[in-house]
């Protein structure tokens, strides 16, 4: 299966899970920093205070993707690292590093997609009520302005929002990520404040530059798991709030009306809904980022129910297929605009063997797998231009800490060594020869 000759074979990470240097240069803390440390709420205690230690390996990070033959590099930027408040004057020192990062992957070929918030909200903003406050939207759109002007157009492809759905469902219904709320009343309004902020970032980036910009949605295809009419309208409604209540505002420029009519006159959300809101959130997009774990399978009663083997990520199921049905919908349902797999990938149980080599055998069959399903989509009329692999490192796994290993690469957390996986090696000559 060849993909077209302009396709563009990437991999993934996000500044927290990386990064380190909680404490370095200027940068301030975040609500990661908050939750991390707070006994209890990650696996083994543990922080992402050094985690892969990139800010200081950069350039030998870089130096591997050139060796793996990556076209494209999808990141963050740390909000706490450019401004340590969330708000005022840019840290120029944060700025510098990712000046320098953004420098080095052209020097080597690779073209920086850089996404602005992932999930590392500054803590100061969060002790003024973080999304649930409305101008943390317009700080944010202040923040993307300062970085669209020191970076420029030396960033092609910019992303918004990471995983809004995340934030609203992990953050503020489960309470197992960062802030570790559990207020549904509270979770719909922050959706609304991070889709207007995803908005607002749009349009501070068309003041500044002629780079592409758009959102980064993790999308489920959603199955009945019968074939009742009862079914079929519960699965419906489990679509829009997994789906259509981030696609549809963005590229529709409403909100759907059944998850409205579902969450009632009265929620927090849709009283703070105000003029002008969905066409700040429908502003133009150049592309649209896809992120794809896992399928749902939803019964008459609006739970779910597996149907596939999971992963060592207990809520993902291992269904290629899913990423076919994902695509191809979009597409029909929004029209062709350009699409990009920003995060795809599988946790293994990953150890260091005694030759010194790390064997992935089932990543490689993930990946292949989803390959395929992607190469079936081009050829169904899918305008997908990229694919990201996540991750390209092993690295902090939010709650679960260092447990699960996600990444092409092997680190070696007490020496930080890196070390390709087999899965690694395989992907290179998938990149190289451009087919799977």
């Amino acid at each position: 299966m060849r993909f077209p000759d302009d396709f563009r074979w990437g991999a993934a990470t996000s500044a927290y899970q990386i990064e380190g240097a909680a404490k370095e240069d200027g940068r301030g803390a975040s609500i990661w920093d908050t939750f991390s440390h707070t006994p209890g709420r990650t696996r083994n205690g543990d922080t992402g205070d050094v985690a892969a230690d990139h800010y200081h390996r950069w350039a030998n990070d870089l130096d591997l993707m050139k060796d793996l033959g990556l076209r494209s590099y999808r990141f963050s930027i740390s909000w706490p690292r450019v401004q340590a408040d969330g708000t005022g004057k840019a840290n120029q020192r944060g700025l510098d590093f990712y000046r320098r990062l953004v420098d080095g992957l052209h020097e080597r070929g690779i073209e920086p997609m850089a996404t602005l918030f992932h999930w590392d909200l500054p803590q100061a903003l969060q002790d003024v009520g973080g999304w649930e406050n409305r101008d943390v939207a317009y700080r944010f759109a202040d923040y993307a302005a300062a970085v669209f002007e020191a970076l420029g157009t030396a960033v092609p492809d910019w992303l918004t929002i990471n995983e809004p759905k995340t934030v609203v469902q992990n953050g503020y219904l489960g309470g197992h990520h960062a802030p570790g709320l559990r207020d549904p009343d509270a979770a719909y309004l922050v959706a609304h404040h991070l889709q207007l902020a995803h908005g607002l970032a749009v349009r501070a980036l068309r003041a500044e530059s002629d780079a592409r910009i758009g959102p980064a949605l993790n999308l489920h295809p959603c199955y009945p798991a019968d074939d009742r009419p009862e079914t079929a309208t519960a699965t419906r409604l489990y679509d829009g709030y997994e789906n259509r209540l981030y696609l549809d505002s963005i590229l529709r420029g409403a909100y759907p009306q059944d998850v409205l009519d579902d969450l009632g006159p009265r929620s927090r959300m849709v009283r703070g809904i105000r003029d002008g809101d969905l066409a700040v959130i429908s502003s133009p997009v150049d592309l649209l980022a896809v992120q794809y774990y896992t399928p749902y399978y939803v019964t008459t009663g609006g739970d779910t129910e597996k149907r596939w083997p999971t992963s060592e990520a207990f809520w993902q199921q291992i269904f290629p297929e899913g990423m076919f049905d994902l695509l191809t919908r979009i597409t029909r349902d929004y029209g062709p605009i350009p699409l990009t797999i920003t995060e795809n990938g599988l946790p293994c149980p990953d150890e260091l063997g005694a030759d010194g080599a790390v064997s992935d055998p089932g990543r490689i069959e993930f990946l292949r797998d989803h390959f395929a399903a992607a190469h079936r989509a081009i050829e169904a009329g899918v305008p997908l231009e990229s694919y990201h692999v996540w991750s390209l490192m092993d690295n902090f796994e939010w709650a679960e800490g260092y447990d699960q290993r996600w990444g092409l690469v092997y680190v070696d957390y007490p020496t930080q060594r890196r070390i390709l996986k087999r899965s690694a090696h395989w992907y290179r000559g998938v990149i190289k020869d451009n087919t799977v």
